[in-house]
C-alpha cells in the first residue's frame, strides 16, 4: 500500500513502521537521489553510501536512474528503488477461486492468472496449483524462482499470522493447522506470509484506493462476513489474529437462526450471501449463492432487493458499534454480495447514519470497494512487499550476499 511518510527518516505502512536508518528505506519512496543527498540525509560518509548502494544494486533492489542537473563539473548519478528488479507473488485463495499475481516492488501487477477451484479440495491440491501457476507466471516474465523476494497468501478463514497456519477454518476441511509456509518451502526459497482474506483485502483496498486514510474498516460480504480494520494507519490483527471477526456478532433479529459456528443469531447467519439465498428460496425463488442473489437484484426482483437491503441494515447494526469503538473515516463494503450495488450499502448507511453519534459520522464515507475482486490479490502482494523490503530483510540479504563472496 502507499506509504504514509513522516519526513525522510520515517517509513510508515499499514503493516508497521520503522526508523529509516537503512539507506534502502529512504529510497523506497521512489524519488531519485544522489550520493550527496543520501549522505546529507543519513549523516554517513559518501564512501559508505557508495558501498551500500553497490550492495543494493547487486541485489537488484536499487538502480541508477540518470544524472542530476549539473551545477558545474561532472553531473552526479542518481539512484532509486529498482521497482522491476525483483518480484513478489500475491495469492488469493477463495472459497471457490484462486487468483495469483506476480507484482513489482511498487505493487504493480505484471502478470496474473485465476481459476475456479474449491478450497475444500484440501491444502495439498490448492497449494500445488499455486506452485504450478507461480512457476508458469515467472517463466512468462522470463524470471525464475530466485527472482522472487516473498509470497503473500490470503485464506478464507482464521489464520494464526505468526505461523501461517489456518485455525479451525469452517469452510476449509483438511486445512486446520496445516503448515502452509512449510509446504510451499519445497517449491520456493522465498518467505511465505499468510493472513485471512479480509485483512488482505483491507490492505489492498487501502493501498490502491485510500492511501491517505489512516482509519478504515473493510467489510467483506460473501459466503461469510468479516472485516479488516486499519487504525492509525496500521492493520489491527488483535491478540490471536481475530480482530474484525464481525460475522459472529449477535444480532437480535436472528435470535433463533443457527450459524455454522454452533451459535445462534450470528450476523453471518442472517446477512451473508447463502443466508439471503436460503431466505429467498423459502419464498419460492431459486437461489443458492451470493451470485444468484446478485443476479436476482440486477433483474429487479423486489423480494431480492428488499432482502439485500435488510442484510445491509443487519450489517449496519453491528457496524454502528464499530463506529463508536474505532471512529473510522471510511467503511468500505466488498465481497461478492457487494456487486448488488447500492441496495446493500443503502441498508448499511440507513442504520449507521441514524444510530451513530453525529460527530462520528460527520465525515464518514460508506461506500463500495473500488478494487472489487482484485482487493485480496493486491493486498497479498503488499503483504509480501512490506515483509521483503523491511529493514531486517534487507540487512539479511546484504549479509548473505557478503558471506557468499
Amino acid at each position: 500500500m502507499s506509504d504514509v511518510s513522516a519526513g525522510p527518516e520515517r517509513h510508515v505502512t499499514a503493516l508497521g513502521s520503522s526508523a529509516a536508518s537503512d539507506l534502502f528505506q529512504i529510497l523506497r519512496d521512489g524519488r531519485p537521489r544522489t550520493r550527496t543527498e543520501l549522505s546529507a540525509i543519513t549523516g554517513l560518509a559518501r564512501s559508505t553510501i557508495a558501498l551500500r548502494i553497490d550492495a543494493l544494486m547487486k541485489l537488484g533492489l536499487v538502480g541508477s536512474v540518470g544524472d542530476a542537473v549539473s551545477t558545474g563539473g561532472r553531473p552526479s548519478s542518481q539512484f532509486a528503488i529498482a521497482a522491476s528488479g525483483r518480484v513478489v507473488l500475491g495469492v488469493d485463495v477463495g472459497a471457490s477461486h484462486l487468483r495469483i499475481a506476480v507484482s513489482d516492488l511498487t505493487g504493480a501487477t505484471l502478470v496474473r492468472v485465476q481459476e475456479q477451484l474449491d478450497v475444500a479440495e484440501g491444502p495439498e491440491v490448492v497449494l500445488d496449483r499455486v506452485a504450478e501457476h507461480a512457476h508458469a507466471l515467472l517463466a512468462e516474465l522470463g524470471r525464475t524462482a530466485s527472482d522472487l523476494l516473498a509470497i503473500g497468501i490470503g485464506l478464507p478463514g482464521p489464520v494464526e499470522h505468526s505461523s501461517g497456519r489456518p485455525i479451525n477454518p469452517p469452510i476449509m476441511p483438511g486445512w486446520d493447522r496445516f503448515d502452509v509456509p512449510g509446504y510451499l518451502a519445497s517449491s520456493f526459497a522465498a518467505p511465505v506470509l499468510v493472513d485471512n482474506d479480509v485483512n488482505i483485502m483491507a490492505l489492498g483496498e487501502r493501498e490502491h484506493a485510500w492511501p491517505e486514510v489512516d482509519h478504515l474498516i473493510f467489510v467483506k460480504v460473501a459466503t461469510g462476513i468479516g472485516s479488516g480494520v486499519i487504525s492509525s494507519g496500521l492493520l489491527q490483527r488483535g491478540a490471536q489474529g481475530t480482530a474484525g471477526d464481525i460475522g459472529h456478532v449477535y444480532v437480535a433479529r436472528g435470535a433463533e437462526v443457527p450459524c455454522a459456528c454452533g451459535n445462534r443469531g450470528c450476523l453471518e447467519a442472517l446477512a451473508s450471501g447463502p443466508a439471503i439465498a436460503r431466505a429467498l428460496t423459502a419464498t419460492g425463488l431459486t437461489a443458492s449463492s451470493s451470485q444468484d442473489v446478485v443476479e436476482l437484484v440486477k433483474r429487479g426482483n423486489i423480494d431480492a432487493i428488499q432482502a439485500v437491503r435488510q442484510a445491509g441494515r443487519d450489517i449496519g447494526e453491528v457496524l454502528t458499534t464499530c463506529v463508536s469503538l474505532i471512529n473510522p473515516s471510511a467503511i468500505v463494503i466488498g465481497g461478492s454480495l457487494a456487486q448488488a450495488g447500492e441496495h446493500l450499502i443503502a441498508g448499511v448507511r440507513e442504520v449507521v447514519y441514524t444510530r451513530s453519534m453525529p460527530l462520528a459520522t460527520e465525515h464518514l464515507q460508506i461506500t463500495q470497494s473500488k478494487t472489487g475482486p482484485d482487493a485480496a490479490v493486491l493486498g497479498a502482494s503488499m503483504l509480501a512487499i512490506h515483509h521483503a523490503l523491511a529493514p531486517e530483510s534487507i540487512e539479511a540479504m546484504v549479509a548473505a550476499t557478503a558471506a557468499s563472496r
